[in-house]
């Protein structure tokens, strides 16, 4: 597994270094935010860690620009010594998949890392169909069935299922889900997200019975969970 990872900090750098490369990853350490941006035009990485302030440009920025760029595949974390609840917000809004907080830990990094590569592993090819728990997700035809029922869905609302059912147990901002489904921000004010979430989670019944969840993390975004039997009794997310 190759990762990249911007700290313009020499020695954090390094101590980052050393325990990715000692726990069996690939580890490329860039200290300038255009350097990473050059390597990521040319070269592929499985997870980014990003740094919040940079002497050129800053992590928020670094990870807008993937987004835009080469999108939601790539899981990015991001490494800041900022605490408040407004500005981890602001970098999972920015497209961020989680963060840790500094002084770094490195079991918590390993486990972070560990985690997100996972998830990132549950998106298959562009064409070739999948099943998740209850469901059989179609690519090709764009059709989803429940049970080997064909759920009828809008083509936005398909391409908003396929998003969580491929990224299972991400947590996405909506302003990821904006950029990746309809290709551009939409106001806080529209209800369009909202409306399409309500439909899939209607239509395709994404509730613990059938093995999954659509859940809300309050202001950071949503993630679509495998659900055990045993969670039935948990609330739905809103």
């Amino acid at each position: 597994m190759k990762i990249a990872s911007l700290e313009d900090d020499l020695d954090q750098a390094k101590r980052i270094q050393q325990v990715l490369t000692a726990a069996g990853y690939t580890c490329t350490s860039y200290q300038q935010s255009r350097d990473l941006l050059a390597a990521l035009r040319t070269e592929t990485f499985d997870l980014v860690l990003l740094d919040w302030h940079l002497p050129d440009i800053d992590g928020d920025d670094v990870v807008r620009w993937l987004r835009a760029n080469i999108g939601p595949r790539v899981p990015v974390i991001f490494l800041t010594n900022r605490s408040s609840e407004d500005d981890l917000v602001e970098g999972l809004r920015a497209g961020a998949d989680d963060y840790i907080v500094k002084p770094l830990r490195p079991l918590e990094l390993l486990a972070r890392v560990a985690a997100l590569l996972r998830r990132s592993q549950i998106a298959e090819p562009a064409n070739e169909a999948f099943e998740v728990a209850s469901y059989r997700i179609d690519p090709a035809p764009r059709t989803i069935s429940l049970n080997g029922a064909v759920v009828a869905l809008a083509p936005k609302e398909f391409e908003l299922a396929l998003l969580f059912f491929r990224n299972l147990g991400r947590l996405m901002s909506r302003d990821v889900l904006a950029e990746c489904v309809w290709n551009r921000e939409i106001p806080a004010t529209s209800r369009t997200l909202d409306t399409h979430l309500s439909n899939i989670r209607q239509k395709l019944q994404l509730r613990p019975e059938h093995g999954v969840r659509l859940s809300s993390s309050y202001a950071l975004g949503y993630r679509l969970e495998l659900i055990s039997p045993a969670d039935d009794s948990l609330p739905p997310g809103p």
